[in-house]
């Protein structure tokens, strides 16, 4: 187990585990807004078709499902219409 951060709040996650399911077990259910709409969004195809699952990890935007769940990660959901 290894302390991550996600849009402040501090969680408890499965190191090497996916990042998309973990924050999903750790009971976050918005991973980003729509840029026009202000939508929220999750995972849903957790295989890197869709890019609903974007969030920022440590200052990078990319794909929730696509990523592991490291010791110390900064993770928040993107801002503004460039990252998505």
């Amino acid at each position: 187990m290894v302390a991550v951060t996600f849009d402040g709040q501090e969680l408890t996650l499965v190191e090497g585990e996916n990042l998309a399911a973990a924050l999903l077990a750790a009971g976050v259910d918005t991973f980003r807004e729509t840029p026009v709409s202000g939508a929220p969004r999750a995972p849903f195809c957790m295989m890197g078709a869709c890019f609903d699952c974007l969030v920022e990890i440590d200052g990078t935007v990319r794909q929730a499902c696509l990523a592991t769940v490291t010791d110390g990660m900064n993770i928040r959901k993107p801002n503004g219409t460039s990252d998505v």
